[in-house]
């Protein structure tokens, strides 16, 4: 249970909105929680675009309340294009949004209030950007806060994974059509209407941006800190949660940085961790506070006192689509080399042995592989963890170990190396490792997919030959897990995983050369750690009126006739079931609906179909916004097709449509 803080030793004024004047005349927008006190005291600034008045104010108030409410000044900005802010949002990462900040914080360390030391923090795309703008070394920035954040934006982000196209690329690319179509307040600016509608004219079709580069070209390399980690020469806090997808580059950027730095993966989804879901959420705020404090305030606290990396074992438990609650412990990584340790197993037929074979294998899946796999972010939203898994694995090549004789603890990126061959000139190759437990059930723990037909580096193409055996590395994802006595370490491979990954063009079957096939499982060897203060706290939650609940409803149905699989997700009243609701200090109401269906053929890739159907409504009387969007994403074997309508109503009048007709080669894919 989250307590509520009520009593500070600061009093707080929260200023709505102060504009921050940039050197090209922009004026962004920014609220600020300020501690009310005639010391000059240090700052956070938190610099994305999810719109302070009405968009991340739920959350901002609880937790930047009790940062100001501890004597920390912070700055809430929309960056440019965005919220009440100035001009045009292009695209994410941009050098322009990396320049803007480095204006805002010299605007910070330079105000009457500020002592000039400045830390960032955010999540996600606040994560993203406060390690790029770190790696540009502003003076004033003493230290950041990252959470679900990456360092590599091709390989670890919501567009591509492993080469192949992830799906939430188009559902992505839809949501931020929807958010940048709300208005710009008038209480605000009352002059805001004319840049409202240039925005709306102006706005990129997002999803069709991120298809252009089907590769991990300069594109995705800027902002990508994993080019040149030592870039950031200041210290880093980072955190994520298993249930999330952006858990790997938390051991990749510890791995890299050379700065003071520490680490926590708790079980959370895509969440600030003192709202943790599932369940146990942990005392983030006073975990930052401390950081804060060591680094703002120059104060010699125990922040450091731990193993660099703090990471949750999770024990072994039924899969379940609605988990709540993951027991488990919290272990301790210092060393990587000393405390985890590669257990090799080879693929043998159907096993998982220590001997080779010398066998060959042959995997051609059905389209609708991946059925019951669950979301590829987790929002903490119930329905969206993996189902049991035997459905799935039915219909992939399984291997299994024996039956284990004691519990085996996994921390780390499981990884397979293997050496096969296609008949067709690009492929996915798909694995996963799970718990098959004692009572049948079957637990994911790890999975991770390839396109074959891309170099290491993913940036260039090359086509495969009917045939021709090539030797690949596949590393699964991130993971910690306890394997309990009793139960079985089970792989298994597809060439599918659909509606996960927008398929390859054609159905494929891959051959595998066994004798040259191998898991390899990271154990973990170290010791357990009891560092974490699991307490979640805040700062009273935002005043807020909800006006109808909301839900997330899922199905799938499968035409027997047409042989076709459908799976739609329904987000009733917000696209997290967040419900209808208004902010009572500003008087805005928000209701966000988006429904998502996808259909394939399972014989035939080219039936790929995915449609999404949003309805943005916001505003308050006599200013009331409507935007309905429809979009569909089809290919086939040479190209990607988008399209569809936006048509935004103000008071019940249209003042916007627009329609989108896109095509672009499918080039890697």
């Amino acid at each position: 249970m989250k307590e509520i803080i009520k009593e500070f030793e600061y009093e707080v004024k929260v200023i709505e909105n102060t504009w921050i004047k940039l050197k090209d005349g922009t004026m962004l927008s920014s609220r600020i929680w300020l501690p009310q006190t005639k010391e000059k005291i240090p700052a956070i600034l938190e610099y994305i675009p999810y719109r302070k008045n009405d968009g991340t104010r739920t959350r901002d108030e609880p937790m930047h309340g009790y940062f100001a409410g501890n004597g920390y000044a912070v700055v809430r900005v929309d960056i440019r294009g965005s919220g009440e802010s100035d001009g045009l949002l292009k695209d994410e990462y941009l050098k322009q949004e990396q320049d803007d900040a480095l204006e805002v914080i010299e605007w910070i360390a330079n105000q009457d209030w500020c002592d000039g030391n400045v830390g960032m923090m955010g999540k996600s795309w606040g994560g993203f950007n406060s390690l790029q703008v770190a790696a540009r070394r502003p003076k004033n920035l003493k230290a950041i806060i990252v959470v679900g954040f990456t360092d590599d934006r091709y390989n670890e982000d919501i567009h591509y994974k492993g080469g192949c196209l992830l799906n939430d690329n188009f559902w992505w690319g839809n949501i931020m059509l929807a958010y940048q179509s709300r208005f710009v307040d008038p209480k605000i600016d009352p002059n805001g209407r004319d840049k409202w509608l240039n925005r709306l004219e102006n706005m990129p079709l997002w999803s069709a941006l991120w298809l252009e580069h089907t590769l991990k070209d300069a594109y995705w390399k800027h902002g990508s800190v994993g080019e040149n980690y030592d870039d950031i020469q200041v210290p880093v806090f980072a955190l994520d949660g298993w249930a999330d997808s952006y858990t790997n580059p938390v051991f990749t950027l510890m791995q890299g940085l050379k700065v003071p730095r520490k680490a926590i993966i708790g079980p959370w989804a895509h969440v600030y961790p003192h709202d943790g879901a599932p369940l146990p959420a942990m005392g983030f705020l006073q975990e930052a506070l401390k950081w804060w404090d060591k680094w703002l305030r120059n104060i010699d606290n125990d922040v450091l006192d731990c193993p660099m990396i703090q990471a949750y074992i999770e024990n072994s438990m039924r899969p379940n689509s609605k988990t709540q609650l993951v027991e488990g412990r919290f272990v301790g990584v210092e060393d990587l080399n000393k405390d985890i340790q590669y257990e090799n197993f080879y693929l043998n037929v159907q096993k998982l042995t220590h001997e080779k074979s010398q066998d060959f294998v042959k995997i051609s899946t059905l389209q609708n592989h991946g059925l019951l796999a669950g979301e590829w972010m987790g929002a903490g939203v119930l329905g969206e963890s993996p189902s049991d898994q035997r459905l799935d694995d039915g219909l992939a090549v399984v291997f299994e170990s024996d039956i284990l004789k004691d519990d085996l603890d996994v921390l780390g990126f499981p990884l397979l190396n293997v050496k096969l061959a296609s008949d067709k000139d690009k492929a996915m190759l798909f694995a996963q490792l799970s718990e098959v437990r004692e009572d049948g059930f079957v637990k994911r723990v790890s999975y991770g997919v390839l396109n074959l037909a891309l170099d290491d580096n993913k940036e260039e193409l090359h086509l495969l030959k009917d045939g021709e055996f090539i030797h690949k590395q596949l590393k699964l994802d991130l993971c910690g897990y306890k394997f309990s006595k009793g139960s079985k370490i089970r792989l298994s491979l597809a060439n599918t995983f659909w509606p996960m990954f927008w398929p390859m063009p054609e159905v494929s079957t891959l051959t595998l050369h066994l004798h040259q096939c191998e898991l390899m499982i990271p154990k973990f060897l170290g010791s357990d750690c009891n560092k974490i203060n699991m307490q979640a706290q805040s700062a009273p939650l935002t005043p807020l009126t909800l006006l109808k609940d909301g839900r997330v409803d899922r199905n799938i149905s499968y035409d027997i006739l047409s042989d076709t699989w459908t799976c739609v997700t329904d987000g009733v009243g917000g696209v997290f079931g967040e419900g209808v609701y208004k902010f009572d200090e500003v008087d805005v109401l928000v209701e966000h609906n988006l429904r998502r269906e996808l259909s394939l053929q399972n014989n035939d890739p080219l039936s790929a179909k995915y449609t999404i159907l949003q309805k943005m409504k916001i505003g308050r009387e006599n200013c009331m916004i409507d935007t309905d969007i429809i979009l569909t994403q089809t290919s086939d074997k040479e190209y990607f097709y988008i399209k569809g309508n936006m048509k935004v109503q103000e008071n019940n009048v249209v003042v916007f449509e627009k329609e989108y007709d896109y095509k672009t080669k499918r080039n890697s894919l």
